[in-house]
């Protein structure tokens, strides 16, 4: 398929479910990480949605979500995206069944499409390369019954990423090489990490998946025939006066499993894209600082509301968000304090990830209307 015709085909996809737990208290059960405010006055959702308005047309965007209050999130934030492209999962069962459920919508509106797959959460700095990448990966998608994932050069050995080891060179589109996976480890731990890092030849797994409908659906289908025995079911029912109920029965019986470990470790027509743009996994407070502009006193400030106001004495390299209050700040540095509807979190930007541990915290002392 030649490029021309290709972007015909192009169609995207955003996962929109999940929470944050370590974005605690903005990202909440009401209002998580993607649909929240962290790094800029629009969300991670809405950033993520304003890079594909000019690559595909709003009937070409499709979102997985996992609540009807997150579908609605989803229309509020992004009200251009057609109401019947927004999909809402009755049960979270994990991302097997969001991209296929995903896939089965968007082939029924177009057989030959090509998915582009993101998650709602990944700002990203030089979109221009973002996209490039982007169509790189769908041209090698198109080109058979493939897979394609793509790889951010490692930067230390992280354990909560899925690391791809590259082997043969596969060809190069635009400048940029595509390889052939040998082999896909999902969040290895720290030793083999370090060992991932050292030989040079393995990538971290960003999560941006390129794949026709038709190949995932059949990956799904080849590896985990469970997973594909209810989307099965889900496809015959699309467009028929019980859908809703169909795939709610059928999510109710459906296994629960990542689509890296149903599929992406099994496949062995798995190809990446290396990466020539900045990618960030917002997954702390620490990270949010590292992203915002910072003032001459190295403090990354973020105000929301319209009163606000910061004033720092001998205050550096602090991470501060607010809405309508003064916050002042006397003789402290590496800080993160966040005020966000009634909460007001304070702690070492070294130990933003404990945030987790005030969530458990408040989870266990049955503290729900601060989750």
């Amino acid at each position: 398929m030649v490029k021309e015709e290709l972007k015909k085909h192009l169609f995207v996809l955003i996962l929109c479910g999940g929470g944050g737990t370590r974005l605690w208290p903005r990202s909440r059960n009401k209002m998580p990480k993607q649909f929240s405010k962290l790094v800029s006055q629009e969300s991670l959702f809405q950033m993520t949605v304003k890079r594909f308005e000019s690559f595909v047309p709003w009937e070409r965007m499709f979102v997985v979500t996992t609540t009807e209050a997150y579908g609605k999130l989803v229309q509020k934030q992004a009200p251009k995206i057609p109401k019947k492209n927004i999909i809402v999962e009755p049960l979270r069962r994990n991302t097997t069944l969001a991209h296929g459920l995903g896939a089965l919508y968007i082939k029924k509106a177009d057989p030959e499409a090509v998915i582009l797959t993101e998650s709602a959460d990944h700002p990203i700095k030089n979109v221009k390369a973002y996209l490039k990448n982007y169509l790189v990966s769908a041209q090698t998608a198109a080109s058979g019954d493939v897979l394609v994932t793509t790889g951010i050069v490692p930067e230390y050995p992280h354990t909560g990423f899925g690391y791809v080891n590259a082997g043969k060179r596969f060809k190069k589109i635009d400048g940029i090489p595509v390889f052939k996976i040998d082999s896909f480890t999902e969040k290895p731990d720290l030793k083999t990490a370090k060992k991932f890092l050292k030989s040079g030849h393995y990538y971290w797994h960003a999560n941006l998946f390129v794949w026709k409908a038709s190949s995932i659906l059949n990956a799904i289908k080849r590896h985990h025939p469970g997973s594909y025995k209810t989307l099965e079911r889900i496809e015959k029912a699309i467009g028929k006066p019980k859908e809703k109920e169909v795939i709610k029965q059928a999510y109710q019986e459906a296994p629960e499993i990542a689509i890296e470990y149903s599929v992406a470790e099994k496949a062995k027509n798995f190809y990446v894209v290396e990466a020539r743009f900045d990618w960030e996994d917002v997954g702390n407070w620490k990270v949010v600082y590292e992203m915002i502009k910072k003032d001459k006193d190295g403090n990354a400030v973020l105000k929301f509301g319209k009163k606000g106001e910061f004033i720092g004495i001998n205050a550096k390299n602090n991470l501060v968000q607010f809405d309508d209050q003064l916050i002042a700040l006397i003789d402290v540095e590496d800080l993160v304090i966040v005020d966000a509807e009634g909460i007001v979190l304070v702690c070492k930007k070294d130990k933003a990830e404990n945030v987790k541990k005030m969530v458990n915290y408040l989870k266990k002392t049955g503290r729900q209307e601060y989750l």
